[in-house]
């Protein structure tokens, strides 16, 4: 019997641990062995950025799928459930498919290196070559030249979101160099939307695209958002959409939301797509309002926010969404990751939140301890103290302000961690059960 995507998953970080190697020889390598399952899928549409990448490309799933198409989606991190990262006609990939997958890669790739990143990526366009659909969405994981999802040939359409500083030791340490990387999705004649880009990034994107004869669909000349009177209001050179504001909070993801429009109005959807598009769209840990769950029943009276946000332009665009919400003092939780830019990423913050309690993130190796995010915070102006986790940080605050705006915020695996606390009790059982499987400490579940 194949056994469970928790027990493979567990193995594969066993054996391919989480680690970033940007090469595409082994996908290539891995993807011969299967067949190139990547030759076989739907139309590709290919998203690459620093931030708006994951709700860009929901959007554009919400609008496909109301004009009756059948689409596949690969995005990641996943928060709650590997599952996340690879949706299959519009479902989450089924458990059985998924295991099925894992295994099959993992016998293909046998002992030769390779990335956790890439054997998934592999995995996902397996099960994409073998179900039926209209569209594929691949989102880049990081970068875009050497990323895993960079194996297709010719996309129907090639996308990039906003592009700022992060992962400058992997991507370099401008935006005109990371730019030069995200470009790299670019292909021969395909034609590429682009959000709106500082004047560096611009630059490279423009020179890229001439030297590949890149048709480009540019924010500010081809295409505009914006709000207006509680309306969202997009124009290009087709004409002028007079819709409602994207339902994902904050007023950034107008830009997001304009980029999708013009995705959708080039694949030759109508208004009615993207309307879906703005008040369809679900992408949760982006500025996501939790109602239910335990930490919501810890403390009732508190309005509970979350965000993944993690770099200086998602400090920014949390910072934009508290400065448009009702006054409420408004708290932080905050756990970051030691690779990122802690102090560009509060400052935005300090003038929206009265204090900020750190945390560390549980079970990450690269999590910047809570005393050092305090740290930052006091830098920032942000009053400052610790909590050993995210619950005792939230008693506290809701017991001295039980009317209080809390956000919890600085990473998306300090999200994931939230959003697995809302999970059934046996679902995380089997889970915690494939794991210790995995370190040897008990028999193997039945899965």
């Amino acid at each position: 019997m194949t056994p469970g995507s928790d027990v493979l998953l567990q193995r594969m970080l066993a054996l391919h641990p989480k680690v970033i190697d940007l090469s595409l020889d082994r996908m290539h390598r891995i993807l011969a062995a299967l067949g190139h399952p990547e030759r076989a899928i739907p139309p590709a549409i290919h998203i690459a950025g620093t931030n708006g990448k994951g709700s860009t490309q929901a959007m554009i799933r919400a609008g496909l799928e109301q004009a009756g198409f059948r689409v596949h989606a690969y995005t990641s991190p996943h928060l709650a459930r590997f599952h996340e990262r690879i949706r299959v006609a519009g479902h989450l990939i089924a458990e059985p498919d998924l295991a099925a997958v894992l295994d099959e890669c993992l016998a293909a790739n046998g002992p030769d290196p390779i990335t956790f990143f890439e054997i998934t990526t592999a995995a996902a366009f397996l099960a994409f070559a073998r179900t039926p659909a209209d569209w594929t969405l691949l989102e880049v994981g990081l970068g875009g030249r050497l990323d895993a999802t960079n194996v297709i040939d010719r996309p129907r359409l090639t996308i990039l979101t906003p592009i700022s500083l992060d992962h400058q030791q992997y991507l370099g340490d401008t935006v005109a160099a990371i730019a030069g990387e995200k470009a790299g999705i670019l292909k021969r004649g395909v034609p590429c939307v682009v959000g709106p880009q500082t004047e560096a990034a611009m630059a490279v994107i423009e020179d890229r695209a001439a030297r590949l004869g890149v048709p480009l669909l540019a924010h500010g000349q081809h295409w505009q958002a914006w709000e207006e009177r509680g309306r969202l209001i997009y124009q290009d050179e087709t004409g002028l959409l007079d819709l409602p504001l994207p339902n994902l909070p904050g007023p950034h993801q107008i830009d997001n939301a304009g980029a999708a429009i013009a995705a959708l109005r080039h694949l030759g959807q109508d208004g009615a797509a993207a309307e879906a598009a703005v008040t369809r769209a679900h992408w949760p840990a982006r500025m996501q309002r939790l109602r239910t769950g335990p930490l919501v029943d810890l403390a009732p009276g508190v309005e509970l926010w979350l965000d993944g946000g993690h770099n200086p332009a998602g400090g920014q665009a949390v910072a934009a969404t508290l400065g448009r919400m009702a006054p409420r003092p408004t708290h932080l939780i905050c756990g970051m990751l030691a690779t990122k830019d802690v102090a560009g990423f509060m400052a935005p913050l300090a003038a929206h939140a009265v204090s900020l309690t750190a945390v560390d993130i549980p079970g990450e190796k690269a999590t910047l301890p809570a005393a050092a995010t305090a740290e930052a915070a006091t830098r920032a102006g942000l009053p400052a103290r610790m909590a050993g986790s995210v619950a005792e940080a939230l008693a506290t605050i809701a017991a001295a302000d039980p009317r209080a705006r809390v956000l919890i915020c600085g990473s998306l695996y300090l999200a994931g961690q939230v959003l697995r606390e809302t999970a059934e009790p046996c679902a995380r059982r089997m889970a915690d059960l494939a794991r210790a499987w995995v370190a040897g400490t008990c028999r193997p579940p039945h899965l």
